[in-house]
């Protein structure tokens, strides 16, 4: 979600064989990566639905409450890399995989709407 000109972990996700839906709030120039336009703030679940996990690699701070938002509705896991310290509310679980990523949705978590 929100892939931008940074298409390093998409292309690894790609090399590794995984389906990938890469998405951005605006059309970008052509690249390794096909990218689709949605805006997280007004998302097309339909893209979602039945994703294992939406991830986001250093996205604006404002963009987690609607991810978090979103994935839940898909029934998503999802993970975020942040810049640097940075976190959302209670950080959500810790994953030190070399780098730290921060799970703030889990497939298991009931839908809440509203």
């Amino acid at each position: 979600m929100g892939i931008g000109r940074n298409t390093t972990a998409a292309e690894i996700v790609l090399g590794a064989g995984a389906l990938l839906l890469a998405t951005d709030v605006k059309e970008l120039p052509a690249g390794p990566v096909p990218v689709t336009i949605d805006d997280v703030f007004d998302p097309d679940i339909s893209l979602y639905e039945g994703a294992d996990v939406i991830y986001a690699v250093r996205p604006a701070i404002e963009m987690i409450p609607p991810l978090v938002s979103l994935a839940r509705r898909a029934g998503s896991d999802l993970v975020v890399y942040h810049l640097g310290f940075e976190i959302y509310a209670d950080g959500g679980e810790k994953i030190d995989c070399g780098v730290v990523l921060h799970r703030y949705v889990t497939r298991s978590e009931p839908v809440k709407e509203g």
